[in-house]
This record gives C-alpha cells, structure tokens and sequence, in this order.
C-alpha cells in the first residue's frame, strides 16, 4: 500500500507538474516518490549515459545516488518548456541547478547545471513519464571528444 500513497503524492495533472514533482522528490532524498513520476515501462537516461530500462531501475539507480553522492543535495529546476504532441503526450523541457553534490574524496563537489526532459503521455486524467533524458550543460563547450587520456569537452571555435 506504501506504493499506492507515492502515487498519489506524485500524480501529474499538468504536464508542467513533472518539473515541481522532480524537484520535490530529489529534494527530499526520495527515490520511491522520484519513481512515482514514472510509468512502469520508462526508459531514462542519465547524464552520463547509463540507460535504465523500467520503474524499479529507475528507483534504484535514484536510492543509491541518494545514499552517496547526492545525499543532501538540491536540485532548482527552472520554468518549463512544454510542446503539447496532441492531446495524449508532451515534451517537457526544463533547466536545472544542483549544489551540495559529493565529490570521491568526501568534499562537496561545485555546482551543476544541466537540461531535462521528459516525454509523458496522458493517462486518464493524469499524465505519466514514459522517457526522461538528463543532460549536463558544460559552459563554453561545444561537444565532447575521445583521447588517450579519456574524455573531455572542448570548444572548437576556441582552436
């Protein structure tokens, strides 16, 4: 029944509502509400890449960042872009910053910006995520590159 109150606390009557529900749910360190926004078939990618392919992977990947590196951080998503795809599925775009990330060595790392989005479709009276990509934003940075030494972003306009 626990699961049953998340997804109440979490239903989105608006397609705008994905953006304060995501907010919410990290801020309160709460991986089951954060999986609540999601359909139990979503895909999401995150930052990095790492592709998870249901609800409870979702939920998991989310529990564990809470549980290290994000412990206590906070996430401020910006107003929301949404693209209405008929009256059954939208694209909700929405900026974000994040402070109080754990750095490897224990230290609380600097702030992050990055872009969200979210696909979700009408179901009934609510609307549920289906896919969901994060993306970092790296200021001054064109795209990323491959070397021997690994991955960096550059500018190729800078060269």
């Amino acid at each position: 029944m626990e699961w049953f109150r998340y997804f109440l606390e979490a239903t989105v009557h608006s397609p705008i509502d994905v953006v304060t529900g995501w907010e919410r749910a990290w801020n309160a360190g709460d991986a089951d509400a954060l999986a609540a926004l999601f359909a139990e078939d979503a895909e999401f990618v995150n930052v990095v890449g790492l592709w998870w392919h249901d609800r409870s992977a979702i939920r998991e990947a989310h529990a564990y960042g809470f549980a290290t590196i994000f412990t206590g951080s906070v996430i401020t998503m910006g107003a929301p872009r949404v693209r209405m795809l008929g009256d059954a599925a939208a694209v909700v775009q929405s900026r974000w910053h994040i402070v109080g990330q754990i750095a490897p060595a224990g230290e609380v790392a600097g702030p992050r910006d990055g872009i969200f989005t979210f696909v979700l479709e009408r179901r009934g009276d609510a609307w549920i995520t289906v896919a969901a990509h994060n993306t970092d934003i790296a200021p001054g940075m064109e795209t990323h590159i491959n070397t021997e030494s690994g991955q960096r972003a550059i500018d190729y306009r800078a060269l």
